[in-house]
């Protein structure tokens, strides 16, 4: 769990991966349609977890910004 996760300040969501970005940012479309620029969490890099197009991840966004977020999980497929 992350920080914010632990604070209950973020908005915990799933999506599915669009299109991989560089520098390990990705786009994630939402259930409702909205799509955001969505970067992995450190323990997803640390673990060297792939992430592809058509991924089901879930996705943390800020109550501040809802247009950005961190990959927090990949569900398996």
């Amino acid at each position: 769990m992350t920080n914010t996760a632990k604070n209950g300040k973020g908005i915990e969501i799933e999506g599915t991966v669009v299109e991989c970005l560089r520098n390990a940012t990705f786009t994630v479309e939402l259930p409702n349609g909205h799509k955001v620029l969505a970067h992995i969490s450190g323990k997803i890099r640390k673990n060297y977890i792939k992430i592809l197009p058509q991924d089901r991840v879930l996705v943390e966004l800020s109550p501040y910004d809802l247009t950005r977020g961190r990959i927090l999980f990949r569900y398996r497929t």
